[in-house]
């Protein structure tokens, strides 16, 4: 086991590597649709790349229907394992809607030999998730 420290130190480290490899401004909270972010996520067990509403019930109705909309182009023209979760908790109780992208292996933030897999996996899935989002960002909005 890992104490708070060296486990936050390497989440630091792993974010920190992350960023210097593959240097790109991600659009991640920048997507300019109050509630509809991308994140990142690694933890000790798990990692994926998503879209996240998560703004009120009735905001996140109307993004999640476009999306809906948008499920076969998205999953035929870039990302063909996205789960559609409309109604998805989060560790704190918080209840979301989800498009994500988990990685299909055994990963953990505390093991430095998975981060290499887990960094080319972000890099490669978040691009291709940014490039639907860019070229159907008006429908979403509108």
């Amino acid at each position: 086991m890992f104490s708070k420290e060296e486990s936050r130190r390497l989440r630091q480290e792993f974010w920190t590597s992350f960023g210097k490899s593959f240097p790109r401004k991600w659009i991640l909270y920048d997507t300019k649709m109050k509630g509809l972010s991308f994140k990142f996520y690694f933890d000790n067990k798990n990692a994926l790349i998503a879209l996240d509403l998560e703004d009120d019930l009735e905001n996140r109705i109307n993004y999640w229907e476009k999306l809906v909309a948008l499920k076969t182009i998205l999953l035929e023209e870039y990302l063909p394992d996205a789960i559609y979760e409309e109604e998805y908790i989060l560790d704190n109780e918080k209840e979301i809607s989800r498009i994500y992208v988990p990685l299909d292996q055994k990963v953990s933030i505390h093991n430095k030999n998975t981060w290499r897999d887990v960094m080319e996996f972000f890099n490669e899935n978040m691009i291709l998730f940014e490039t639907f989002f860019e070229e159907y960002k008006d429908i979403i909005k509108s």
